[in-house]
């Protein structure tokens, strides 16, 4: 049987690059074949795949605030549309997936121009700027919740409510629930692909006071490599277990781990924490275009499956949150309790669903 072609756009964050190799793994083992388009960043995190047909797609966001990058940026996304063009009209997919993002836009766009079928996924919780403007060319915008902002009332029929797009590896594993051994609380910090400046510089100082305070923990932090020696010299020093990281391919470790997590609040890494049942507390980038993870924080809490604590309340809330959540246990088992009645396990299966809806559509 022929294998449909079908091309994946994603790049620059782990939490568009890693989902999108995951669904092409899973397409790959199905009846199609798949190609990846990334940019550099996203390359990089793929850099050790070698079972992937995988694309450059330069691409830079519009900087307004400097005339020559502005310019530099407007030629490079230029090239990149005449690149996208090319490539499309040699491979000839018959369907583009993107995966949000201005990284996967130019790819989007031309097969637009090319009138190639198209789909987009959006998993926050109001739509992006890529995804806002590919709206009229899309067949479909598949979303994390329907609950998003940001689409016009004319799109509404374009919108497939799926879940969250998560990496194989999280859907596949089995996590045990850490509630049975909350006496310890092992705290993990993640900061995103790229981690979080500010959590080293103000969550150890919490940490310490915490232990100051006879509460038993561990941190397992990400950080950025720079950051590695500041950290370790502070944890031996104020006497706390502890395991400082980098960016990692294998976060399943670490949160198997984990009973606790404080994090970004991206839409990926969220979605992954409730399908592996952690409770945590969500501190949004308070620079995050439109908003979009404080958004993303204030779903997540009004569906009760962790805390939102914003940025410049880290030094004065932070260390009471904590210690009501180990004095409570009642507060963490009514967490686990909401997370566990959720579940993405489906989501690959979904998106086929609606991938073959459009191929029989063409047909």
């Amino acid at each position: 049987m022929t294998k449909k072609n079908i091309l994946i756009a994603t790049g620059g964050t782990g939490g568009h690059v890693f989902p999108a190799y995951s669904l092409a793994n899973y397409l790959s083992n199905r009846n199609f074949s798949v190609k990846l388009t990334v940019d550099v960043r996203g390359r990089n995190y793929l850099k050790d795949y070698d079972n992937l047909d995988l694309t450059n797609i330069p691409s830079l966001p519009l900087i307004r605030n400097n005339i020559f990058k502005l310019l530099f940026s407007i030629l490079t996304n230029f090239f990149s549309l005449l690149k996208s063009l090319f490539f499309l009209f040699k491979n000839k997919p018959l369907i583009v997936f993107g995966m949000g993002g201005y990284s996967s836009f130019p790819i989007c766009i031309a097969a637009a121009m090319l009138r190639i079928k198209l789909i987009i996924y959006e998993n926050n919780l109001i739509i992006g700027k890529a995804n806002r403007y590919l709206l009229p060319f899309a067949e479909k915008i598949l979303v994390s919740y329907k609950s998003l902002e940001g689409i016009p009332e004319k799109f509404n029929s374009k919108v497939v409510e799926i879940g969250n797009l998560l990496r194989e590896e999280i859907i596949n594993t089995k996590f045990s629930e850490q509630i049975d051994n909350f006496e310890k609380i092992n705290i993990l910090v993640l900061g995103g692909s790229q981690a979080a400046k500010i959590f080293a510089d103000e969550l150890p100082e919490i940490f310490e006071k915490l232990k100051k305070s006879k509460i038993p923990i561990k941190v397992f932090q990400q950080c950025q490599e720079k950051q590695n020696d500041q950290l370790s010299k502070f944890y031996i020093k104020a006497g706390i277990d502890y395991e400082v990281f980098n960016f990692t391919k294998d976060i399943v470790k670490y949160y198997s781990k984990a009973n606790l997590v404080i994090t970004r609040s991206g839409a990926s890494v969220l979605g992954e924490l409730i399908n592996v049942k952690i409770p945590f507390i969500s501190i949004p980038l308070p620079t995050s275009t439109d908003n979009h993870q404080y958004k993303n924080a204030e779903f997540y809490k009004k569906k009760g499956y962790g805390y939102l604590l914003e940025e410049k309340d880290i030094k004065y809330k932070l260390f009471e949150l904590i210690n009501t959540i180990f004095e409570d246990k009642s507060i963490i088992k009514k967490i686990l309790l909401n997370q566990k009645q959720y579940s993405d396990k489906n989501i690959f299966k979904k998106i086929n669903n609606e991938i073959d809806k459009i191929f029989n559509e063409k047909n």
